[in-house]
């Protein structure tokens, strides 16, 4: 039911920017068979978000250029097997020698293959199918459009919000389960952190989409500098994830050799979860507001050097493989999640935090 409902609303995008473009193509362009004109609706939404205006650029050239050379080749060679084989010649082998994307080059394939097997010309050159392809892409950049048409950033928030969450839950969990010695929780939580990069994968795309739809709004492309930064931080976070990764796979062997946990290791963890949290609000608010970006961006920093500086004690007393691994992963994650958030001069002072001094 969950998914029926997620997938409802792309559902009726696509099949209501399939149906526009089909009515405009015939009805206000004239065109008897406007086939190309849903089709590239329909491609072009299927395109992740962010992408679609080079989509649907690819579209138009890779439907004209398949069109053109295949009304060319039909009128000098006729129908046949024979234009079938030149005309794939002749689009596929130059797109796929230049480099062009496999969207491009099927475009024009299939366009291609249209001409000669199903609406060969009779005679001239027809330009409908090109406007069709120009049609549909428009209508279905369009229709993605709509949906954020007030609050573009609101997913791009909600996507940072949900992923910085993610990241704070799983190290307060974690913390748990290396506090009370629980191999399965640990476990649990391992298994949760394969799945982190999904979370910001995703936060890429919304920060992809978010500066699509900018880009097309001339009123709010001074945002556009936000949402390259937050491109920029997802960058850094995909180092995040795989340092929380290690150190949860650092904790199963801890809880596995049933030690007894530190008193500091758990308060560094509950310091660098804070960290992440206030790291997420910096952005979020940083994006739309409300609240000061750079106040949280200095509570991150105050709480991930907090969690070095208490993580450092544990060297003191030998600490076991396992439990070294984990401060050393504390002090790596300190590092990239603040410069995530802008920090300057972030190695040096991790490293005093962390009681290494440079000769």
């Amino acid at each position: 039911m969950v998914r029926l409902r997620r997938g409802a609303l792309p559902a009726v995008t696509a099949a209501t920017a399939a149906t526009v473009a089909w009515l405009i193509a015939a009805y206000l362009i004239g065109h008897p068979d406007p086939l190309f004109a849903p089709s590239a609706a329909l491609v072009v939404l299927g395109e992740s978000r962010g992408r679609r205006l080079r989509q649907t650029t690819e579209i138009v050239f890779g439907v004209a250029a398949g069109v053109l050379v295949a009304e060319l080749v039909v009128l000098a060679l006729g129908p046949g097997v024979t234009s079938l084989f030149v005309v794939l010649l002749l689009t596929v082998g130059p797109l796929a020698a230049a480099g062009a994307s496999n969207t491009l080059i099927t475009q024009s394939a299939i366009s291609g293959l249209y001409v000669v097997a199903v609406a060969a010309p009779q005679g001239h050159l027809m330009p409908f199918r090109f406007v069709d392809a120009l049609i549909g892409g428009a209508v279905a950049i369009a229709a993605t459009q709509l949906a954020v048409a007030r609050k573009p950033l609101t997913p791009l928030v909600d996507a940072a919000q949900k992923t910085y969450a993610d990241l704070a839950d799983l190290l307060a969990d974690l913390n748990k389960a290396v506090g009370h010695c629980d191999e399965p929780a640990a476990h649990a939580v391992l298994d949760r952190a394969h799945q982190l990069n999904d979370c910001v994968e995703r936060l890429h795309s919304e920060a992809l989409a978010a500066g699509e739809t900018l880009r097309l709004r001339v009123r709010r492309r001074r945002r556009l500098a936000q949402v390259r930064d937050v491109e920029q931080t997802t960058h850094q976070l995909d180092h995040v994830v795989g340092n929380i990764w290690v150190l949860a796979r650092n904790a199963v062997t801890l809880t596995r050799l049933h030690a007894s946990t530190p008193p500091d290791l758990t308060r560094a963890l509950d310091a660098l979860a804070s960290a992440v949290r206030s790291a997420g609000e910096s952005l979020a608010s940083d994006l739309v507001g409300p609240g000061d970006p750079d106040r949280h961006a200095g509570q991150a920093d105050a709480d991930a050097l907090e969690a070095v500086r208490i993580a450092a004690k544990l060297l003191e007393d030998e600490p076991s493989l396992p439990l070294s691994m984990i401060i050393g992963q504390i002090r790596t994650t300190a590092v990239d999640l603040l410069r995530g958030v802008g920090q300057d001069d972030v190695m040096s002072r991790v490293d005093e935090a962390l009681g290494w001094t440079p000769r």
